[in-house]
């Protein structure tokens, strides 16, 4: 592997561990603080403490793509503003609530964004990802927008059923096993058409991990 596919891997790992670690964080600190017979207390304590590593570890995963990657994307500004916005509001509410409506709101403001430039002929997505898919035509951009902007919008949907069917925890552990699953396999999907609208695999600076964020 060349030095600069090294690079290239480790940035697209970066990317995952920035997008996932602080959810990972928020589980094993709800985790270590659930009590074996939880009462709504005792539940309450620890998903305050998970908050509170939620919080703290977005803002470290904020610093270290500055510091890693040389810069941050809106979309991750965005997230953790509300990471840490709707967090302080679970702490100060003492309600779960607020926590689990913001992939809701993250969801539901980037799918509609992302449909709103597309029926104006903008493909938003391209800004966001900059660079990320060399060689591929306005047409694939736009149409890559569209699509994102309709799952986004699913997401928000499904977020708000296992929102209300899941006690917390397994809500919790939805994100890892039902989002991230459904996250990559869309990005996936969308190969062929990335294709037949020009991107060139051995033209693209980035990797295809590029794909925006789920909402953690």
């Amino acid at each position: 592997m060349s030095e600069n596919e090294t690079k290239k891997a480790a940035s697209s790992w970066l990317n995952v561990a920035v997008d996932y670690g602080p959810l990972l964080v928020f589980l094993g600190v709800y985790r270590m603080n659930a009590p074996e017979d939880p009462s709504p207390a005792g539940e309450l304590g620890a998903i305050i403490y998970g908050t509170i590593a939620f919080m703290i570890a977005a803002v470290a995963a904020l610093v270290i793509s500055k510091w890693r990657l040389g810069k941050v994307s809106p979309m991750l500004w965005f997230s953790t503003a509300l990471i840490v916005g709707f967090g302080s509001l679970t702490i100060f509410f003492g309600d779960p609530t607020f926590v689990q409506i913001k992939p809701t709101i993250i969801y539901t403001t980037f799918g509609v964004v992302l449909l709103g430039g597309f029926l104006v002929g903008r493909a938003l997505l391209k800004i966001l990802l900059e660079a990320a898919f060399e060689g591929l035509s306005d047409q694939g951009w736009l149409k890559l927008s569209r699509n994102w902007g309709v799952f986004f919008l699913a997401l928000a949907g499904l977020n708000e059923a296992l929102r209300a069917q899941l006690d917390f925890e397994g809500w919790l552990w939805a994100k890892f096993w039902v989002f991230l699953p459904l996250t990559f396999l869309f990005t996936f999907s969308q190969i062929p058409m990335l294709l037949k609208n020009g991107l060139s695999f051995e033209d693209r600076d980035e990797p295809l991990k590029n794909e925006p964020p789920t909402g953690s």
